[in-house]
């Protein structure tokens, strides 16, 4: 599969929370980084997503927000 965004972090599902409409998937990239994709339910019954699958994490944005305390 091609794609065009540049920002493709691999890593294994840590964990997968289902709701009613939406579900989280915890990925980690590192030892110490987890991210947190928020997807619709359905997507993740149709990849059939589960703990300790390896998958990538594609983040593609036309805006990034810091803040700094």
């Amino acid at each position: 599969m091609e794609i065009s965004a540049r920002n493709v972090l691999e890593g294994i599902v840590e964990n997968v929370e289902v709701g009613a409409v939406m579900a989280s998937v915890k990925i980690k990239i590192s030892p110490t980084d987890i991210i947190t994709a928020v997807i619709t339910r359905e997507s993740v019954e149709k990849m059939g997503i589960k703990k300790d699958d390896k998958v990538s994490a594609v983040v593609k944005s036309t805006e990034v927000m810091v803040a700094k305390d």
